[in-house]
């Protein structure tokens, strides 16, 4: 199965009071499409701005990000923005939903984006596979966080992305919710054949994916298979 993401020798350094920070440090793995890689570690270590550099959300120091063939880094961010819209879906921690915008309209705010007419029909088909058949038309404030957290992986899904981005997922989530939420997340992502990769604290929501590499100081200290099933 060919490679969907390749990272080649990433370093993040940011300038602060005068100092060099290195975040990243010569970080390199590849993932394989249909696949899916937690990336794990303590707090500090990196994960968060690896998860963006893949993303193509912020550009490396030095290094190179292959995503779906494209090299990120050679591209300007308006380009970069084309890329994700047609190829990558996101789902935060804190769900990022727009509060003017019912559950429906944020569903389809993506394919709005990359001018598509027949939205609103496959909009509906998502929010009634996360279970919110009847809560579209409420407002995110309507709405707990484990029903923000399903409108947002519609959402996220809606573009049928070949890549979801996932950081933290369940963090603002109590465990039942959690639990739920990461059921139907997998099961999505089966369904879809997304590739998945995953920041997390979370070593159960970790285990769920087929590998997990762990970040410690900026670099990469183990890449290992697990017994999961994405």
């Amino acid at each position: 199965m060919a490679d969907i993401l390749v990272v080649e020798n990433l370093t993040k350094t940011f300038d602060s009071s005068n100092k060099s920070l290195t975040v990243l440090d010569d970080v390199s793995f590849s993932v394989a499409e249909g696949s899916g890689i937690s990336i794990v570690g303590p707090s500090g270590s990196g994960k968060t701005t690896l998860l963006g550099l893949c993303a193509g959300l912020d550009v490396a120091t030095s290094g190179v990000v292959s995503l779906a063939g494209i090299k990120l880094n050679a591209l300007d961010e308006d380009d970069r923005a084309y890329v994700r819209n047609q190829h990558i879906g996101f789902i935060f921690q804190n769900f990022q939903l727009l509060p003017t915008l019912t559950a429906l309209e944020n569903v389809t705010v993506p394919l709005e984006l990359r001018g598509s007419k027949d939205y609103k029909d496959k909009a509906k088909d998502l929010l009634d596979r996360v279970g919110l058949a009847d809560r579209m038309d409420h407002y995110p404030s309507q709405l707990s966080g484990g029903e923000q957290q399903r409108v947002a992986m519609a959402r996220a899904f809606i573009t049928s992305p070949r890549v979801l981005f996932a950081d933290e997922p369940t963090g603002n989530l109590d465990e039942e919710t959690a639990n739920k939420v990461t059921e139907l997340l997998f099961d999505l992502n089966k369904q879809e054949g997304t590739t998945l990769i995953l920041v997390t604290h979370n070593m159960e929501l970790a285990a769920y994916t087929n590998r997990i590499l762990r970040l410690k100081g900026g670099k990469v200290i183990s890449d290992n298979p697990t017994n999961g099933a994405v």
